[in-house]
């Protein structure tokens, strides 16, 4: 139900966060209670999807075979799964810093909280890519316990590389979106218009990232890392078409895990290159 693996979209650039913020490798103790926040804060809102959109995903062919539709798990195991994963968000959260504590019940409403959107605004994809754009901003203030806003460019550039990357996932349901009456960017663009702003977003990723590296003054590698990324960002667009959608699965799943690994394989590299020249 969870699809822990997934968990690989936003822990690498909450890592390049705290590396940022912690000026090389945060303490132990810093890493562990940030891996437990965001795998608890990430379980929550995904229980959370799955207990309140079950009977949408029980009439969309694709989703039928999730966990409650299909009988696996009932709906009020997934609830109290959601609660027990946001309490443990909220005790590494204390565990953190007075801030991390502070902010985390906002945290907590918007990623739950996205999964509502889409019955109101068509614009769900970007509240999803907020959700996941906090992570950059989150793990500075776990290991800061305040906000430096050059961090809030790496939060822009997720939020808009998420949202590029699920306009592209949801043109897949975009028959469902109609018939169901639940708003997605390709329910009202066609899916060809919407594969175009799944480009707008991802150029404007790009850009915010250009200003993040410049920022941080990450140097070569920084501005290497910036380059492959743009480089799978724009092979990612070549396999999908208006009219052959065979291959999202591996733009959605295998190109997007890439991209957050090596830009804080890249990230985490210069870092370190730059503490060893001191």
């Amino acid at each position: 139900m969870i699809k822990w693996e997934h968990s690989v979209f936003a822990l690498p650039f909450a890592l390049c966060g705290a590396m940022l913020a912690a000026r090389g490798i945060p303490s132990g103790r810093q890493l562990l209670w940030i891996v437990v926040a965001m795998v608890a804060a990430r379980s929550a809102a995904m229980a959370f999807n799955r207990w309140v959109d079950a009977r949408i995903d029980a009439a969309n062919p694709r989703t039928k075979m999730r966990a409650i539709p299909a009988g696996l798990l009932t709906a009020n195991f997934v609830l109290a799964f959601t609660l027990v994963a946001a309490a443990l968000f909220f005790v590494a959260a204390a565990e953190l810093n007075r801030m991390a504590l502070l902010l985390a019940p906002i945290v907590l409403l918007v990623l739950l909280g996205y999964s509502l959107t889409k019955r109101f605004t068509r614009w769900s994809h970007v509240v999803l890519g907020f959700a996941l754009g906090m992570a950059p901003a989150g793990a500075w203030i776990a290991v800061r316990g305040s906000l430096d806003p050059r961090i809030l460019f790496l939060t822009g550039a997720v939020t808009f590389w998420t949202a590029g990357f699920d306009v592209l996932y949801s043109c897949q349901d975009y028959d469902h979106d109609v018939q169901s009456d639940l708003h997605s960017i390709p329910r009202y663009l066609g899916i060809a218009n919407s594969l175009i702003v799944a480009r707008i977003f991802h150029t404007l990723m790009l850009m915010m990232l250009g200003v993040f590296v410049w920022a941080f003054q990450l140097g070569p590698i920084g501005i290497a890392g910036l380059i492959v990324v743009a480089a799978l960002i724009f092979y990612e667009h070549t396999l999908v078409r208006a009219n052959d959608l065979t291959k999202l699965n591996a733009a959605f799943f295998t190109m997007n895990g890439v991209i957050s690994i090596l830009f804080f394989f890249f990230v985490a590299t210069e870092i370190l290159l730059r503490n060893a020249g001191r």
